[in-house]
């Protein structure tokens, strides 16, 4: 998605969120990611302007002190910002490819499914649904390398072992990345 992304080319507007709005903005993350509901005032606090920038192709990106957190694509899920899974990684649903697919993901690739069922590579044990937003870590990598949307649940992954399990969003060193730089 941010393949080619560059700010001065694809940022249409930039607005500042009502803070009405941005009460509402915070309530749909936690009910996405109900783990944040103890540090989203820590994310976006309640004296800080959130702001929207609408994109190119109906993206949306909100920020706060010139650092993108989330992102929405048409109505679609809220995405993260790898920068946010960095600092809170244990309160997002995330899963762990192995180092094979890791210059592919880097790439832009989508995660196919043997990437994630092999050794070295790990589902969580509870089944996540299809199009929960994930971030994914990498086999001997200590953050995240990419947050994607779930195209099977974890359950058919596993049984299925075939196909595109997540496609990618955001990865390290894509346009969104260097935005926020």
């Amino acid at each position: 998605m941010f393949k080619k992304f560059t700010a001065r080319e694809d940022v249409n507007s930039k607005t500042n969120v009502k803070s009405s709005v941005q009460r509402g903005l915070k309530t749909k993350l936690v009910e996405q990611f109900p783990l944040l509901e103890d540090v989203i005032e820590e994310i976006v606090p309640k004296k800080s302007q959130l702001v929207l920038l609408k994109c190119t192709d109906r993206l949306s990106l909100y920020e706060v002190n010139n650092e993108v957190l989330f992102f929405q694509y048409f109505d679609d899920p809220f995405f993260l910002a790898l920068r946010l899974v960095h600092r809170y990684p244990s309160k997002f649903p995330s899963v762990r490819v192995d180092r094979g697919a890791i210059k592919f993901i880097l790439s832009g690739a989508n995660i196919m499914c043997p990437g994630l069922t092999s050794p070295g590579a790990t589902l969580p044990d509870e089944s996540i649904p299809a199009g929960t937003v994930v971030a994914i870590f990498a086999e001997g990598k200590q953050h995240a390398v990419a947050v994607g949307k779930l195209l099977m649940s974890t359950d058919e992954i596993k049984t299925v072992n075939k196909g595109i399990g997540i496609e990618v969003a955001t990865h390290l060193g894509d346009g969104l990345w260097a935005l926020e730089e």
